[in-house]
Formats: structure tokens, sequence, C-alpha cells
């Protein structure tokens, strides 16, 4: 059996806790050297590189929907911070660095989030949703990735999505962050905009490209392990050029395995490790 953290056995000190890892999240980035973007255009670039939109409810999460409302009111105020963000060649986008001081004027609600594999409320939550969205966005550039982190844990099943299985990142303030570094000679920009039911987030770049990019699945399995059923699934990343349509490099971007805590439906196989 897992040896209990200390803010386990004594969960008064979390909140101290809390603010330790971020103290030293945000200083860490203060000395790494990375030039990290914080600069605006009023100006929409003149080329969109991708747009995506999703629902912003889920209703299958068990929870009272309170909660979904108020992850809505968090990804307002975070995306604020974002809505036409640069990022310029040299940069490194961090998703906490983009929207720290996010909450400032206004505190963030209370929203779901996982914490110690269980799915709980806390400050703040929801953020995943908005990180997520931008990480499907920035699989569509010629971005690095420099840090990603998958969820480990389906609670539930997935909202409805134009993104295949296995593309999301979850983010934690303080333990984990969604960077990726410019190493091109592109100026990008991030637009976030809302409806009553949906976000919709846009890239936009200062030059063409020649080329866009498609994300495919390759592998999907899902397989048992003691008694824990995992889903995993390859994510590739084709770069195609605008002028013949052909494919000119083909990359797999990375593997994607979590566990899955909801029934999954019959038609789906699940077969035992190794197998």
């Amino acid at each position: 059996m897992p040896r209990k953290r200390l803010t386990q056995l004594f969960p008064f000190l979390l909140p101290l806790r809390r603010w330790q890892r971020t103290s030293c999240f945000y200083l860490g980035m203060r000395l790494d050297k990375n030039r990290y973007t914080n600069s605006f255009s009023q100006v929409i670039l003149p080329y969109k590189v991708f747009e995506t939109s999703c629902p912003l409810y889920n209703s299958k999460t068990g929870f009272d929907m309170v909660y979904q409302e108020n992850k809505v009111f968090n990804l307002q105020l975070a995306a604020a911070k974002l809505h036409k963000l640069l990022i310029r060649p040299g940069e490194t986008f961090s998703f906490w660095m983009a929207i720290r001081h996010a909450d400032k004027h206004n505190p963030y609600k209370d929203g779901l989030t996982v914490r110690d594999g269980v799915l709980t409320t806390e400050y703040g939550g929801g953020m995943c949703h908005m990180s997520n969205v931008l990480f499907w966005m920035f699989l569509h550039t010629p971005l690095t990735i420099l840090e990603r982190h998958g969820h480990d844990i389906k609670d539930f099943p997935e909202p409805p999505s134009d993104a295949p299985m296995g593309v999301d990142a979850t983010v934690s303030l303080g333990w984990i962050d969604l960077k990726l570094k410019n190493a091109t000679e592109y100026t990008l920009q991030i637009c976030i905009s809302f409806d009553e039911e949906c976000i919709t987030g846009s890239v936009f770049c200062d030059k063409d490209m020649g080329c866009y990019y498609e994300i495919k699945n390759g592998d999907l399995i899902y397989y048992r392990e003691n008694n824990t059923i995992y889903e995993q699934v390859d994510v590739w990343k084709n770069q195609i050029s605008h002028t013949t349509d052909q494919k000119m490099n083909s990359d797999l971007v990375y593997q994607n395995v979590c566990e899955i805590r909801y029934n999954l439906p019959d038609y789906i196989k699940v077969r035992q490790k190794g197998a």
C-alpha cells in the first residue's frame, strides 16, 4: 500500500504546502532562462491556422450541475488572460504563467478536479477544460511540446469533441503545467470565445506556413490489469502541404494510457494485458 503523504495525514498543512509549491513553481520559471509569453495584439493576425469548438457543460460527472456553472465562470476568467495572446519566435507558452492572477479581481469558484485520484471540488477547479482545448489547438501548429501530462484517470465519458482519443492535457498549479516552445520564425496568436453552450479556440499566424496539421489515432486498445481497465491509444501528427495536399511528415507524438472508471459500452472489447 502506498505510503501516505504528510498532507494526507495532516490535511491542515495543505494550504501551506500549496503556497510553498506555487512559490517555487513560479520562481523556477523566473530562473529557467525561458522567455515566456506576455504580449497581446488587439489586431488579429491574418492567417487562421486552426479553430475548434466544444461543449462547456458535461452532465455525466455525477456532481451537481452548479459545479459546471462554476467551471464556466473560472474558464472565462482564465480566457481573459489568454485571448489575443501572442506567442512570438523564441518564446515559451506556460499555461500557469499565462493565466497568473486571473482571479486577482474576481475570485474563482469551486469546480471539479481530481485530487489524490478522487474526483472532488476545489477552488478554481475545471481548468483542465481550458488546457485540453489549448493543447488540441497547439497540436495543429509547429510548436514544440516541452511539458504535457495526460489525465491518469477518466471518471466519466468524454463530452463530444472534434479531437481524437487521448488528446488532453491536465494541469495542477504548483505541480504540473502545459508548456510549448515556439522554435519557428512564425508569430502565433490565441483567441478564445464563448457562447451559451460552447467554448471556441482559434490559433492565428502572421504568415502562411504553407502546410497544415492533422492529428490521428493509431492503435486504440482497452486492456485489463489487476482488475483495472486501461485505455491505450497512439496519437500521430501528420504535416500536410497546402498546395499538394500530400503528406510531408508524420510523427508519433505520444502514446496515451489512462485508467477507466466508468462502465464502457458493451461493444468495446477489453483484453488482458499482454494478450
